[in-house]
This record gives structure tokens, C-alpha cells and sequence, in this order.
């Protein structure tokens, strides 16, 4: 009487080429894609348009790294899951561009401003002690 709502669902013996595992899907449902080595995991994990977050989980943090470094993503964890705020976050691909977050996030609320002076005022305002920024 509330609205619609879905329980957790878990699909199986999903396909690279179905609508669930090519989609973004909002709600508790787990798409699962079997692989046979780590190169055919990457690709089914870049085959997609999308690139938010990624996440692997592994026993060899070195070689969980390597891994990470292949897959396409804005961010990506290893044997964890989500952000610190500290961190710019966004995604690539159809997933976003632009970052929030972090520095890089803040940089985009702000306007850059160049001052183009000569040198000797320059070293004069330095003596006396620049602002910094």
C-alpha cells in the first residue's frame, strides 16, 4: 500500500549478452557471471558501457592490484567496498564524467583566477611574504 518494492534477488547463469548483466540495474539484485581465467573476467568486467565502480576480491592483494589496474572503472576496491570522502569519486564511460569529492571534486565548485605580473614585482611581493594560493 506504500509503493513497489523488490526482495533481494540473486540471478544465476546470467550472459554477458542479457539485458541484466549490459544494464544498470537499481535495486537489490545481483547479476552472476561466471568466468574461466582472470583475462575473460576483465573483459566481461570492460564489456559493458558503463564504469562506476568495480570491486575485487582475492586472497593475492599483488595480484588483485594487477587485475585492478585493467579494469576500466572511476574507482575501483579491493577486498572492500565503497568510498572515503577524501577520494574523488565519479565514473567513465556513460557512468558519469567529472569527479565529487576529494580535491578534485572541490575544484569544480571553483573559478581559477591568473595573475600575470612582471618579475621584479613578483620577487618584491615574495620578500614581503606571498599568500599562498
Amino acid at each position: 500500500d506504500r509503493g513497489y518494492f523488490v526482495e533481494p534477488t540473486v540471478l544465476v547463469s546470467v550472459e554477458g549478452h542479457m539485458t541484466v548483466a549490459r544494464e544498470e540495474v537499481f535495486g537489490p539484485v545481483m547479476s552472476v557471471l561466471t568466468y574461466d581465467n582472470v583475462d575473460d573476467a576483465v573483459e566481461l568486467a570492460n564489456d559493458t558501457s558503463y564504469g562506476l565502480h568495480g570491486g575485487i576480491f582475492t586472497s593475492d592483494l599483488a595480484r588483485g592490484l594487477e587485475v585492478a589496474k585493467r579494469v576500466v572503472t572511476g574507482t575501483i576496491t579491493i577486498n572492500a567496498y565503497g568510498t572515503h570522502p577524501s577520494a574523488p569519486f565519479g565514473g567513465v564511460k556513460d557512468s558519469g564524467v567529472g569527479r565529487e569529492h576529494g580535491t578534485e571534486g572541490i575544484a569544480t565548485f571553483c573559478e581559477l583566477k591568473t595573475y600575470v605580473i612582471p618579475k621584479d614585482l613578483y620577487q618584491t611581493l615574495a620578500a614581503s611574504g606571498l599568500p599562498e594560493g
